[in-house]
């Protein structure tokens, strides 16, 4: 991935603010997501006994190289619980931690929670199962920072099970409908939804991977990718909407000549006030129409 620099003068100001974690104003715990879709399902949660803030809301971020403000680093040092992301997808948000330890503070760092590292596929939260799991684990989190409340963690988790019904209906109704459908997909973002839907993702790994980070795929993997699209092998072609490069966009514009839609998605919710299984669902909605158009 495309870590971010964190500067020297950061790291001292939030050293400077690590004081006590235990409540936000109001009574309330601070907790601290890296990014808004970790951030949605913390808040959805945490529901009214914790204050949530995510770091990453704009849409016209990229995550991956993002460089954090002053404030963001006094959030982190003052949240009685901090989400980040892992596997190397938001550097700088562990940076922040590592370089300001402090007495009671919870991290959950989600990639050690799956079992992944540097170099694995960072996206988790495009595989339905990575999402219970993280889901669960918040809960528990919480639970243990604010005891008293436990009842009430277990409630919000039960309503969020809910909430999330009818993304994970179309999870298994794309599963049922279109098992084994070859797809196309200009990064690796899309790669563990794929799998989830049962489609079959036919691009090359090393141009996905290359493209997610920030490299030129490999002329090879270009040209199989092109002539995958050329021959119409594949029914649909999914792309990131925050990593567009002369390349993707060349094979989106090629992937529309032949009558192949294209399904934009995100690193990030989108709009960014939206929960994230109305995110999620909307753009499985979008690739259903995708795929119910070529048959």
């Amino acid at each position: 991935m495309r870590p971010a620099v964190v500067a020297v003068a950061l790291v001292l100001l939030a050293g400077a603010c690590s004081t006590s974690t235990t409540k936000s104003t109001g009574g309330r715990l601070s907790v601290v997501a890296a990014e808004n879709f970790w951030g949605s399902i913390a808040s959805q949660v945490a529901g009214d006994r914790a204050h949530v803030t995510s770091v990453i809301v704009n849409p016209a971020t990229d995550p991956h190289d993002y460089e954090p403000t002053p404030s963001d680093a006094r959030a982190i040092a003052s949240a009685r619980y901090v989400i980040v992301n892992g596997a190397g997808y938001d550097a700088w948000a562990t940076k922040l931690i590592d370089a300001n330890p402090v007495s009671g503070r919870k991290v959950l760092t989600i990639s050690d929670l799956l079992g992944k590292k540097q170099g694995d596929n960072p996206h988790f939260w495009y595989n339905p199962a990575y999402v219970t799991q993280v889901a669960d684990r918040i809960t528990s989190s919480l639970k243990a920072i604010a005891g008293a409340d436990a009842g009430y963690f277990d409630q919000q988790r039960s309503q969020l099970t809910t909430a999330f019904k009818p993304y994970m209906d179309e999870v298994a109704n794309i599963e049922r409908s279109y098992s084994g459908v070859p797809i196309g997909a200009t990064e690796s973002i899309f790669a563990y939804m794929a799998a989830a839907l049962g489609l079959n993702l036919t691009t090359p790994p090393e141009f996905m991977s290359a493209v997610a980070e920030g490299t030129d795929p490999p002329a090879g993997a270009v040209a199989t990718f092109q002539s995958q699209i050329s021959a119409n092998q594949i029914k649909a072609l999914v792309y990131n909407v925050q990593a567009s490069t002369a390349v993707t966009t060349n094979l989106k514009a090629l992937a529309t000549a032949r009558g192949i839609p294209n399904v934009g998605v995100s690193e990030t919710l989108q709009p960014d006030n939206v929960s994230f299984q109305d995110w999620q669902l909307k753009q499985l909605q979008e690739l259903e129409v995708a795929l119910k158009s070529t048959g």
